[in-house]
């Protein structure tokens, strides 16, 4: 592979729609209630994006150097463990990728106010400290949480605030299936190296209470984002949206699958939930704009 092909490959592009759903959802709400505006939805996007790379390559760096990324490992190649990038560039690649989101970010706070900085600085901070840090989130257990709120919940009510300057019980109904289907894709991540964290020390859900306990909470995450889903239009009392749930079947058929997927084929199980997730927000936000 050549350097660029690996730099890309670190940035892990399948993981990428848990970043742009919230952006376009939360763009579409502020379409509904007439406040839609491109500039605050590109800095959004932009900063959504930066985050979530620079937090794939801390991963891929602090999870070499607590020794989760092995020969033993199952799913793709990392790049620092495999030795096509070095520890140092890795490191600095991701700072720098922070401090670039951080810079993007700045626009949100001259956009909107400087509630916005704190938002934005605590989303790279958790971000980095996913598993980087004294107390990496992923390795007690806290990686789930750290999804769901802010690539759910922050990253869908922020694009919005952002936008149309206030916040919504309707945006919360909006980010929290979001943040369930893209921690279904940590659920898959986390199924399949299972072992290889145990050895690592890394305490994830599934290491803690085992693959059926991973396997029921991808259907009760799944099964609540489509409630969630429901509770926004019974607020709102607009049916586009409902378009969404012709989703449902490949969710189901998702969860069925994972009962019997093991190893390298855990690979495409978890670009399909990726997948789910951005069919699932695309129609969503069709939906939204539609109503």
């Amino acid at each position: 592979m050549t350097v660029a092909a690996d730099w890309i490959a670190a940035a892990r592009l399948k993981t990428l729609p848990a970043a742009v759903a919230p952006a376009i959802v939360g763009a579409a709400e502020a379409t509904r209630v007439g406040m839609f505006d491109w500039w605050p939805l590109a800095i959004c996007l932009a900063f959504a994006l930066l985050v979530q790379i620079a937090t794939n390559m801390a991963n891929d760096y602090f999870d070499h150097i607590r020794g989760a990324d092995t020969v033993d490992r199952v799913g793709p190649e990392r790049l620092v463990a495999s030795g096509r990038i070095s520890p140092t560039a890795m490191l600095r690649a991701a700072i720098g990728i922070f401090v670039a989101a951080f810079l993007i970010g700045l626009s949100m706070v001259a956009y909107r106010g400087s509630e916005m900085l704190v938002v934005g600085i605590a989303a790279i901070v958790f971000g980095y400290a996913y598993t980087g840090g004294p107390y990496p989130l992923a390795y007690h257990g806290l990686g789930d949480v750290f999804v769901i709120v802010f690539f759910g919940l922050v990253a869908t009510m922020g694009t919005f605030y952002v936008i149309a300057g206030q916040l919504s019980f309707a945006t919360f109904l909006l980010g929290l299936p979001l943040g369930l289907m893209a921690n279904n894709i940590l659920v898959v991540n986390n199924y399949r190296d299972k072992e290889t964290d145990e050895a690592a020390g890394k305490r994830t859900l599934v290491a803690r209470f085992g693959r059926r306990f991973a396997r029921q909470q991808y259907g009760w995450q799944l099964a609540l984002a489509y409630l969630c889903l429901s509770a926004y239009v019974g607020i709102n009392r607009s049916f586009w949206p409902l378009i969404a749930l012709i989703t449902i079947p490949i969710g189901a058929r998702l969860i069925v699958e994972l009962r019997s997927l093991e190893g390298a084929a855990l690979n495409e199980h978890l670009a399909s939930s990726a997948r789910l997730l951005l069919m699932f927000s695309a129609l969503l936000a069709l939906g939204i704009a539609l109503s």
